[in-house]
């Protein structure tokens, strides 16, 4: 049965309707896979036996004639979406043994379209980091290895490090990811395959555990680009539990991979120029530059002058928004609680036992931006540069239909490497942290490799609730790089 892991999501979808595998055997397959790659540490909950009697309703309602749009296709659930019944730890101490009575808005609606959960996967502890090292429940090692250093473990990239692992190593046929600063994207670049942040208030944040309310949204992983629009279709959508979710019609994103990008004007943002950009990540950008115009599109340069202010605005805000949602963890209601003489000392110590270094670093920064004195010096300052982000983009779509990118600056790196410095981490996020300020959807293709035989991506960028230009892009991108490289 391992070839069944091979498949595509769409290409399972069409051999389930041919009755050429059941779900169950289709389930079965990447069960076989996920226990063959346990040192991975891809998961942090495995649920074969939900898995299975998942599969077995799927076949019975494909039989009878009532089949959704996902019926039968096995995935993995990033452990930030509360799951009914299953252990949610959102990869944190403090939450270990926390089971959800109720269920994510995205997952309901996977399910509804007969979706099978193989289990909750690994990520950076409250999606905070870039490398899946930070998690309570140990390091994701991603599948592949640079050329030559067979027992060097790489990082899958992060916080969704769990979720692009799964999905690059055959484990689960599509995975969620959230997406704050680039946590979808970076990670399908480092692991070769394709993933995909809509535009914010696209999919429902209800019952996600939240880092940052006014950034993070639900994005999908898949091996490529139509995969991820079978996906996203599912997980859109308004939800009245959900303030931020938009009243949008939601396409089939299928439609817009027609191939076509003739006539169409694609933006170079000059200012993604960095200094110290490695050449081999510049000549990627060039080729896909070259992509685009061997495709029918012309490519024009555009400015976005406050990139340069990106970062620093993120690393206020969002610690700032982390700090705050994440007050809720005390000791009281729900996870782990330390017993103590006072409730005071049962605050301090829960929180100090509970919490990761990063999370901890994060909260101080985010308490500090907030706080008397500083409130107006840093937080209201970097919601103001924010708005000038947002406007540089759509000063620049009057002139571009899209935007292509680099997803990162780098390939994978060994785990560890940067450990030991908080902002050549925090750097890895320089390329998508805009995207995200701005709310735009935005998508990272798998487009070469690197010396290393590492995997590089492109990004795509598009307008607010523009997905369906964005796969269009993506899907002419995947077509004419032909990626088909994949982990040992």
């Amino acid at each position: 049965m391992t070839e069944l892991t091979t498949l595509t999501i769409a290409q399972a979808l069409e051999g389930l309707k041919k009755k050429d595998f059941t779900s169950k055997e289709l389930t079965q397959a990447h069960i076989g896979a996920m226990e063959k790659a346990r040192p991975l540490n891809a998961f942090i909950v495995e649920t074969p036996e939900l898995a299975l009697k998942q599969a077995e309703e799927s076949d019975k309602r494909r039989a009878s004639g009532s089949e959704g749009a996902l019926e039968g296709i096995p995935l993995g659930i990033k452990d930030l979406f509360c799951t009914e019944g299953v252990q949610t730890t959102a990869a944190s101490h403090i939450l270990e043994g926390f089971i959800p009575q109720y269920e994510s808005t995205v997952t309901k609606k996977l399910f509804a379209d007969g979706a099978v959960m193989l289990g909750k996967t690994n990520l950076d502890e409250f999606a905070m980091g870039s490398s899946n090292t930070t998690s309570y429940y140990g390091n994701v090692i991603s599948p592949w290895k640079r050329k030559g250093q067979p027992n060097v473990q790489l990082v899958p990239g992060g916080s969704s490090g769990g979720s692009a692992a799964a999905v690059s190593a055959g484990l689960v046929m599509g995975a969620t990811g959230t997406d704050t600063g680039g946590s979808i994207r970076q990670p399908a670049s480092f692991c070769g395959i394709s993933g995909i942040k809509p535009t914010y208030g696209r999919c429902s944040r209800w019952g996600i555990v939240a880092f940052a309310s006014s950034l993070d949204q639900a994005g999908t992983f898949a091996r490529t680009v139509k995969d991820n629009a079978i996906l996203l279709r599912s997980m859109s959508g308004h939800d009245p539990k959900d303030s931020t979710s938009a009243k949008k019609e939601v396409p089939d994103f299928t439609k817009a991979l027609t191939g076509d990008i003739k006539g169409k004007t694609i933006g170079i943002p000059k200012e993604y120029r960095i200094d110290g950009m490695p050449g081999e990540i510049e000549k990627l950008w060039q080729q896909g530059i070259d992509w685009i115009h061997s495709a029918g599109a012309k490519t024009t340069e555009v400015s976005l002058p406050h990139t340069k202010y990106a970062l620093a605005t993120y690393y206020v805000i969002a610690p700032a928004e982390a700090s705050s949602n994440l007050a809720r963890y005390d000791g009281v209601r729900y996870g782990i609680r330390v017993p103590s003489e006072n409730l005071r000392e049962m605050y301090e110590q829960t929180r100090a036992e509970g919490f990761g270094d990063e999370v901890k670093r994060r909260i101080m920064i985010g308490t500090y931006v907030l706080s008397a004195g500083y409130y107006d010096a840093y937080y209201i300052k970097a919601q103001k540069v924010r708005r000038l982000i947002v406007q540089d983009f759509m000063n620049a779509y009057e002139k571009c239909d899209a935007l292509l990118t680099p997803t990162a600056p780098s390939a994978s790196f060994a785990i560890g490497e940067n450990q030991d410095d908080p902002i050549k981490m925090y750097l890895n996020d320089v390329f998508t942290v805009p995207a995200s300020l701005a709310g735009l959807p935005g998508m990272s293709v798998p487009a070469g490799l690197d010396a290393d035989g590492l995997p590089l991506g492109l990004q795509i960028i598009g307008r607010p609730w523009d997905e369906e230009m964005v796969f269009r892009v993506a899907g002419v991108i995947e077509s004419l790089a032909q990626f088909t490289h994949r982990p040992a």
